[in-house]
């Protein structure tokens, strides 16, 4: 609408004062509210397509596999002068050791003790608890009748990039018409090859209705008990997959099958990301997908639960209870992300309060409930051996260097989380047990694992399978090869 003669004239006219004048202006000048409206419009087209190209090349998009340096030297010189021989290995407790454990009990004894708030766990392990386990370590572990028990498997040692690696290797008694298939056993924190130990003999031996039994390899992770850890940074858990695969190549073993436990399930998937010719497949008892398009796939599927989770809606929401449980249970994630080698001195320092520390997580993680009743879950174990696993990392010293890989990992996040994405197209298999501590459908697994012949569901057990329930892993490390071979016969 054109102005009118009057309204030019008031403009020259009328001097700077009152709100008038303000009047006057946004009359005579209309197009300044279309050009705000304009600028506003372009900027957030330009936000929304930041957004939409950050969720495409950070979060859709497949990236491309970077390439490694598979001879990566993590040993404590130079010379790069690699032994090539597998050497026999036995596990020694020692008088010493035992020496030294006597005075540093005697020093938990006399010292003053606090008292647990409660009978329940929610505090952490409590008083009550923590004075069986000292009582049972003190006065009823055999070390002797133990380093035999521990040494009943053949273990060896080999050096892989300047690493001396710790496996324990169990071939089966075959009978004829019978194949025999390498499987590689990886396990997590704060686990250890013990972990294995009653699983090994029910994979070993041939069973009715199967063609084929396997022979075990069963490593150390390096930095782990008996492993070598690194001098330096970076063996994170995709470096750690390079040293396995070259393990086993090493051993003898071009390709071969993997069952892998909490980081090691993240380890055996990035070997099978990397070097997918070598894996024939690929079992799993921690079954995720750690991309961000699942993480936030399940967050905005809180909406609809049912819809995006099925059958385990309530294994995954309400949100807000899960998130509670994690925040309230990830305290020690952020220590050893951030400060591994502090907490490794104090609980090195002490063997009590590094049982206290790893026993913690297998009564809590095998069943979240546990925290609330008086033993906190320690009578559903045998001491013996949840004492077996930490004596392994006591004796050796290896707490702080296990501690390590959760810094590792975040200080290279970027390609960890790259390999998050890729697309692993090896046959895969996953168990899922009642308890464990992340559950995802099937539709989110097949985005990382487009594989995925099959997944079985239990109705019990938690997030340490193969200690806690060998029988039915055994069962389905069974059942899943039998299936990965049918699909290739």
């Amino acid at each position: 609408m054109p102005l009118k003669k009057n309204e030019v004239k008031r403009k020259k006219s009328v001097s700077f004062e009152g709100d008038q004048e303000k009047i006057i202006l946004s009359k005579t000048y209309p197009t300044t509210g279309i050009l705000s409206k304009i600028i506003v419009g372009v900027i957030l087209l330009v936000l929304l397509y930041q957004l939409y190209m950050y969720i495409q090349v950070s979060i859709v998009a497949v990236p491309v596999l970077p390439k490694f340096d598979l001879n990566v030297w993590w040993g404590p010189n130079n010379t790069k002068v690699q032994d090539s021989s597998i050497r026999p290995y036995r596990i020694v407790l020692s008088d010493s050791m035992q020496e030294n454990l006597r005075r540093k009990f005697e020093s938990y004894r006399r010292a003053t003790r606090i008292k647990s708030f409660n009978e329940s766990s929610e505090y952490g392990i409590n008083s009550d608890v923590l004075g069986q386990i000292f009582a049972h370590w003190q006065f009823k572990y055999n070390y002797r009748e133990r380093a035999r028990y521990l040494n009943k498997y053949s273990h060896f040692k080999t050096n892989v990039q300047g690493l001396d690696i710790h496996f324990i290797r169990v071939k089966p008694e075959i009978t004829d018409n019978v194949k025999v298939l390498p499987l590689l056993l990886l396990h997590g924190w704060p686990s250890s090859v013990k972990d294995f130990y009653d699983i090994i003999p029910l994979l070993t031996t041939p069973r009715a209705g199967h063609n084929f039994v396997f022979e075990v390899i069963a490593p150390s992770l390096p930095g782990f008990t008996y492993s070598q850890g690194a001098v330096r940074p970076g063996l994170t858990t995709y470096q750690i997959a390079i040293i396995m695969r070259n393990l086993m190549e090493k051993i003898g073993f071009k390709q071969f099958y993997i069952h892998g436990e909490d980081i090691g399930s993240t380890i055996g998937s990035h070997i099978a990301t990397i070097f997918p010719k070598q894996v024939l497949g690929f079992h799993t008892s921690t079954p995720v997908n750690f991309s961000k398009l699942a993480q936030l796939t399940l967050i905005l599927g809180a909406v609809f639960p049912t819809y995006i989770a099925g059958d385990l809606a309530d294994k995954v929401y309400p949100l807000k209870d899960k998130m509670n449980y994690f925040l309230e249970e990830s305290g020690y994630l952020h220590l050893q992300s951030t400060k591994p080698d502090t907490v490794g001195i104090a609980l090195q320092d002490s063997p009590l309060g590094l049982g206290a520390y790893i026993i913690e997580k297998y009564l809590l993680f095998t069943n979240p409930n546990n925290k609330n009743i008086q033993d906190g879950g320690l009578s559903t174990f045998n001491k013996m051996d949840l004492l077996d696993n930490v004596l392994m990392y006591w004796t050796t010293g290896s707490i702080t260097t296990s501690l390590r890989l959760y810094k590792e990992v975040i200080d290279n996040y970027d390609t960890e989380e790259a390999l998050t994405r890729i697309p692993t197209p090896v046959p895969t298999w996953g168990l899922r047990t009642k308890y464990d501590l992340i559950h995802q459908p099937d539709f989110i697994l097949r985005w990382k694992y487009p594989n995925l012949v099959g997944v079985t569901n239990l109705d019990d057990g938690g997030h340490f399978a193969s200690f806690e329930k060998p029988n039915e892993v055994a069962d389905d490390i069974f059942k899943a090869v039998k299936n990965f071979l049918s699909k290739t016969e």
